[in-house]
């Protein structure tokens, strides 16, 4: 069987898109740009390979995701010709490489340029150019005629072996990677791009993706509520982060009420049940677990089902111990744990002034809502 592999090309600054960072590394509706497009590729079925072409500052893999980092090169040609050697692939394998700052890729997209290649040398997506276009030189401004002209787009698929080739003799850096190609007269298959697929080059761009890539369905919130009792210890767990009080909460797992909270309101909002129904209290494998497992669980079952998290809200109850202290680290957690901005993330804590159970200092109780917005 051919395998299919993919190249995502990161290693550039993007100067030109008006960001402290490159735009790679930037938010877009909850995820890096880098991301939108790693994820698409590391779900995709037909897709065995995937080199992502950054700096060492690209992290590891996020839960779903799959690649290996190739080291970026003075120019893209050379980044391209590294991301190539970081995959161990014949020459008859097939790859398409991308570009990190064009976030709108989709499934469908891949499918079309892997079945493209079986009658072409290569293929690329592409859209007509529509605007009136004018040459200016020497201050003469002519017009200049757009029959037959067309925006190319990527990802770019090509036989693995026939595109190293002809980058390596290629040599300077090229526009694309069809440059290397066209010259030889190689068949080009252009199938239909899209606006989704703009590259963001410019600050305005942020936004004008953020407002074509948006899900269209309607949100979904869920609700959840914990509580435990305390028993003799030292600390506590609440969002991940352990704090020293004079007892500790009593529980099957590490007893961490705020992130069972949020587990309950993912669950909820896409109503797979609850907690004690993926994680019974009486099952053995769960006692002293982490809580992360759990959270992470009702992450992925909530993208299974179509959605992703795209915010959050935990309120902790209890008179002791002081929560305000280690909010920030409880926050930067859990946004961590769900691959989140903080600013999806708030955490709070109130008291019953002296009223029930945790009025009594008997125990604590959370309470969180999370929003999750349509992947599509």
């Amino acid at each position: 069987m051919t395998r299919i592999a993919a190249i995502i090309v990161a290693g550039g600054q993007g100067n030109r898109a008006g960001t402290d960072t490159p735009k790679q590394w930037q938010p877009l509706l909850g995820r890096r740009v880098i991301d939108w497009s790693i994820d698409v590729f590391s779900a995709h079925a037909a897709v065995s390979d995937i080199a992502v072409v950054a700096a060492a500052d690209l992290g590891a893999p996020r839960p779903g995701q799959r690649f290996v980092r190739a080291e970026p090169g003075a120019t893209r040609t050379q980044s391209v010709l590294s991301g190539l050697a970081a995959l161990n692939l014949s020459d008859d394998s097939l790859v398409l490489i991308h570009d990190a700052a064009r976030p709108g890729i989709d499934a469908g997209l891949i499918s079309a340029l892997i079945e493209a290649l079986s009658t072409a040398d290569a293929a690329a997506p592409a859209l007509p150019v529509s605007d009136a276009l004018k040459a200016q030189r020497a201050g003469t401004l002519s017009t200049v005629d757009r029959a037959g002209l067309y925006r190319v787009q990527t990802p770019q698929a090509f036989r693995f072996g026939q595109i190293r080739r002809a980058l390596i003799s290629a040599g300077a850096d090229l526009v694309d990677d069809l440059a290397a190609i066209e010259a030889g007269g190689a068949r080009v298959a252009l199938i239909p791009g899209s606006a989704r697929l703009t590259k963001i080059t410019y600050p305005e761009d942020f936004d004008m993706l953020a407002r074509l890539l948006a899900p269209s369905g309607m949100p979904r919130i869920g609700k959840g509520f914990d509580v435990h009792e305390f028993e003799p210890g030292d600390h506590v767990t609440l969002c991940g982060v352990p704090i020293p009080h004079s007892a500790r909460l009593k529980g099957h797992s590490d007893a961490d009420a705020g992130w069972h909270a949020l587990t309950d309101a993912i669950l909820g909002a896409v109503a797979l049940g609850d907690i004690g129904d993926h994680f019974p209290p009486s099952d053995p494998r769960w006692k002293n677990a982490d809580s992360a497992l759990f959270l992470k669980h009702a992450q992925t079952l909530a993208e299974a089902k179509g959605y992703r998290i795209d915010s959050c809200d935990i309120t902790v109850i209890c008179e002791a111990p002081k929560v305000k202290p280690h909010r920030e680290a409880m926050r930067a957690r859990t946004a961590d744990l769900l691959g989140l901005p903080l600013d999806a993330v708030s955490v709070k804590a109130t008291t019953t002034e002296g009223l029930g159970f945790t009025g009594r200092r008997e125990g604590i109780a959370a309470e969180a809502i999370a929003v999750l917005a349509p992947l599509r």
